[in-house]
């Protein structure tokens, strides 16, 4: 079993990997797809990886990987993606099929985990994954893909928005 210190230690090494790909000399879009592509390669139990970009009062799907999905749109006030991004914070669900607001994108999905990609108090984007195993989900995925949503910000930002 990993300790705490020795999990810290590969959240530090995907993040390092990450922030390689975030320094390419790639379009923001380019670069997006490789960090999806990468988290659903490096992370086991990461079955479909994608991020939605908020277009007004709905999220669109951006680049994924995983089975296709038939929610390329989704209502702020509909899925679990939907409540995330209006609620600004992360959503784990450890058993989609308990959970009414699940949209059933695949019949193997069993937990979920969203985190709201933040440009301050601004939803920009969100990271969505879905697993085929139970309570697929915790603390340290968290921790990951927080981190990974705080870097993201400037890949998803809209054309010529600066802070």
């Amino acid at each position: 079993m990993a300790t705490t210190s020795s999990l810290s230690l590969h959240i530090l090494d995907l993040l390092h990997e990450i922030d390689a790909i975030i320094a390419r000399n790639d379009t923001p879009r380019q670069r997006l797809d490789r960090i999806v592509e990468f988290l659903h390669e490096r992370v086991a139990h990461y079955n479909w990886v994608g991020v939605y970009m908020m277009d007004g009062n709905d999220l669109i799907l951006g680049p994924f990987r995983g089975r296709p999905s038939p929610h390329t749109r989704i209502s702020l006030n509909q899925g679990i993606c939907g409540a995330a991004a209006s609620q600004k914070q992360t959503v784990i669900v450890p058993d989609v099929n308990a959970d009414p607001r699940f949209l059933a994108c695949s019949l193997e999905t069993r937990s979920e985990i969203v985190v709201p990609i933040m440009d301050g108090t601004t939803c920009l984007a969100e990271i969505d994954i879905d697993s085929d195993q139970p309570d697929a989900f915790g603390e340290t995925d968290r921790e990951l893909l927080e981190a990974v949503a705080t870097r993201l910000v400037e890949l998803v930002r809209p054309v010529g928005e600066t802070v």
